[in-house]
């Protein structure tokens, strides 16, 4: 049995990387519905990333910032985008929502960097999923203490161990503005970043990719794990 670590790094405000981690969680179940689970262990490992590391941890409306900072203030435009958005999302089973706030996602990404290395990558898994649907589909806030409460009791995480984690804001902090900074030392400039490890190659995927790109990659590495 070859262990194939999934490199996933990501931001919890950037709707590609919500799209590309549905279709890379199809892919896996689709790979591991195969014999190829009898060859190779595939394993995602999540690194934080930081779209928008500007933004007030108090944030601002979220139409509004795409709207200016990504489409020259035009509602046309906007309008286009959220049009491309929602039908993507609706392929994926995301019902992508416009309103909310954006803000500051380091206090999303310390919760989920300490409990991926103390609980490991399942509960990580679980706290990212949550965190995405919040955001994206319930128009929460991306990082308040009630939006992270909220993905650590879904991800089972003890109440009393998220509160004194989350309520710590310089747990771990370092440490996370550190593999941030690691991420852009390894070229990554846009999100979502994949690297999928292989025993003769590691294979990288930029941007949001189909589920057959993905199950293209997963075959490949098992293909070579012999």
């Amino acid at each position: 049995m070859y262990d194939s670590t999934i490199n996933f790094t990501l931001d919890t405000i950037c709707p590609w990387t919500y799209l590309a981690k549905k279709r890379l969680d199809e892919a896996l179940r689709l790979v591991r519905a195969t014999d190829a689970s009898s060859k190779v262990n595939f394993t995602v490992v999540y690194h934080p990333y930081q779209l928008y590391p500007g933004a007030s941890i108090e944030g601002e409306d979220k139409y509004e910032w795409y709207k200016k900072s990504k489409y020259g203030d035009s509602e046309e435009k906007m309008k286009m985008y959220t049009t491309l958005m929602s039908a993507y999302g609706a392929s994926a089973g995301i019902t992508y929502k416009f309103g909310g706030t954006v803000a500051n996602t380091l206090p999303a990404h310390r919760v989920i960097q300490h409990f991926q290395e103390r609980n490991g990558p399942a509960v990580a898994d679980s706290l990212i999923n949550s965190l995405y649907r919040q955001y994206f589909e319930e128009e929460k806030h991306p990082g308040s203490k009630e939006t992270l409460m909220t993905a650590c009791k879904e991800a089972g995480i003890d109440e009393k161990d998220a509160e004194a984690v989350i309520a710590d804001e310089d747990e771990g902090l370092v440490e996370t503005k550190g593999r941030i900074r690691e991420q852009a030392g390894n070229g990554v400039d846009s999100v979502p970043f994949v690297v999928v490890e292989g025993r003769r190659r590691d294979i990288t995927l930029q941007g949001a990719q189909e589920v057959g790109d993905y199950v293209k990659a997963l075959e490949q590495i098992v293909k070579e794990s012999t």
